[in-house]
């Protein structure tokens, strides 16, 4: 278990966290560099996984997304962007552009064992289970890191909103930091558990014969930094496909972190609106939204488009 004093830059509520905190604007010049990659593009296409920042003007953008960058890392563990002006360029350029700087943070990596690097989170119509991710329906998440049941997951998730749902959707994030530490005052006999593993549901990601699980701890001490690996839904899923009840510590381990993730005060929360940009710290927030009902025309349903982004290990799922 960590020890020292986790960053106070961390160390927040969403009750008590300035407004301003994470909002970043993008600049006029950057948004005329990204109007002339458009331009480009609607005159000599390429496929996405082409497209490499070296190969555009973009000094203006890099010096943004270093800002940007920086408010990660070095501030509340994310940002979000206001905003790309998606309403005067096509869906396809959209998501070019986006791909482009977020590029500029850390490297795009798959997002499923297929090889998919850019991923629509939207409502397809399915209930959640073994193999239907949550982010492709309409109910209500836990708060979780994304692929927490992978080898190597993402360093930081990053979603660009083209579309909003006609109700509901908000977005909340909170910090691990702030539960952990109110895990030690009121749980500090639980707490070990969440270091020790947990089996985990690989969400049929995975090669045909390759095992449905992966079996780690929660939270980490790696370098004295906590690193959180959290998916209640997840870990429910994945003891039972490895034949293993929940032990008794860990269950209440579990539902004790749950409750102090959801308590009143302890999240941000905002709506996403067409055009913003969020990224987040995956190994030091968690994420959620809350159920949403869909406008009836396909056109006019909610649509975020996700990149998953990692500078360590291979760009491959499994990392």
């Amino acid at each position: 278990m960590i020890g020292q004093a986790l960053p106070e830059r961390l160390l927040w509520r969403g009750d008590t966290l300035a407004s301003a905190a994470g909002r970043v604007v993008m600049p006029a010049d950057v948004e005329q560099e990204l109007d002339r990659v458009v331009l480009a593009l609607d005159r000599d296409p390429l496929p996405l996984l082409l497209l490499r920042p070296d190969d555009f003007a973009l000094d203006a953008s890099r010096a943004f997304m270093r800002e940007v960058k920086r408010t990660i890392d070095d501030g509340p563990g994310f940002a979000i962007v206001d905003r790309l002006p998606v309403e005067r360029w096509s869906t396809d350029s959209a998501r070019a552009v986006w791909w482009l700087l977020a590029s500029l943070v850390a490297r795009p990596v798959a997002q499923k064992w297929d090889g998919t690097s850019i991923y629509d989170v939207t409502d397809l119509g399915r209930p959640p289970g073994n193999g239907v991710r949550p982010d492709v329906t309409n109910a209500e998440q836990n708060f979780h890191t994304d692929n927490s049941y992978n080898h190597v997951p993402p360093h930081y998730v990053g979603l660009m909103c083209l579309r909003t749902a006609m109700e509901g959707g908000v977005s909340g994030i909170v910090s691990f930091a702030t539960a952990h530490e109110e895990m030690r005052k009121r749980h500090p006999e639980l707490l070990p558990r969440l270091y020790k593993p947990f089996y985990f549901d690989r969400q049929r990601e995975h090669a045909p014969d390759d095992v449905m699980t992966t079996h780690h701890p929660m939270l980490e001490d790696k370098d004295g930094r906590l690193i959180a690996r959290l998916s209640h839904f997840q870990v429910k899923n994945g003891q039972k496909l490895a034949g293993v009840p929940l032990d008794n510590e860990g269950a209440a381990a579990l539902e004790a972190f749950e409750a102090i993730l959801n308590e009143p005060g302890m999240s941000a929360r905002f709506q996403f609106q067409p055009g913003q940009m969020q990224i987040i710290d995956n190994r030091a927030l968690g994420h959620k939204r809350t159920a949403f009902r869909d406008w009836p025309e396909a056109a006019r349903r909610r649509l975020l488009v996700r990149l998953w982004l990692r500078d360590t290990g291979s760009r491959a799922y499994n990392g």
